[in-house]
């Protein structure tokens, strides 16, 4: 096995376990713990548990998303895809292989407005919003929204990775 080889075993090992992290730990606040942190009472409680949860998530998510972004176009560049118009030649992107990447790129990027959306402005505003009131709920069902369609917008990557990881 050469150097090369390695590092791009590596990279993709990488890859994989801050895709892990950042989409299990997604799914994970979804299905198990969110369900369970709205049943706690009092409100006030239950609005300051969600704001630690998401704190702590928040951090290791963006870390995630930046250990996933450098391997990313580390892999990208091991594949050889981005020498010299490769990416910029309109037949790589009708093929298979071409349409599985732009799909994934497409979910990524989709993903960080989300994220950024989620994490930096409605979630942080829910968080300090009195419990019991419309515009706290308001902000809240928004930060759940956003939420879903990240973990959706999870699944097309996932869809696409393997498609991609398969030849498209």
């Amino acid at each position: 096995m050469t150097v090369g080889s390695l590092l791009y075993y590596a990279t993709v090992t990488a890859h994989l376990l801050a895709a892990l992290l950042w989409l299990g730990g997604m799914f994970f606040l979804a299905i198990v713990g969110a369900p369970v942190l709205r049943s706690v009472e009092p409100a006030a409680l239950r609005q300051r548990l969600f704001h630690e949860v998401g704190l702590r998530f928040r951090a290791l998510g963006w870390t995630a998303l930046g250990v996933l972004l450098v391997t990313g176009v580390l892999n990208l560049q091991f594949r050889g895809w981005l020498h010299w118009g490769v990416l910029s030649d309109p037949a790589f992107w009708r093929t298979p292989t071409g349409l599985a990447l732009g799909w994934k790129l497409a979910a990524v990027a989709m993903m960080l407005v989300v994220s950024v959306m989620h994490d930096f402005f409605v979630g942080p505003k829910a968080g300090r919003a009195a419990p019991g009131f419309a515009e706290g709920l308001r902000l809240r069902r928004r930060a759940a929204v956003l939420a879903r369609l990240n973990a959706l917008l999870g699944l097309v990557v996932v869809v696409a990775a393997v498609r991609l990881a398969r030849g498209g």
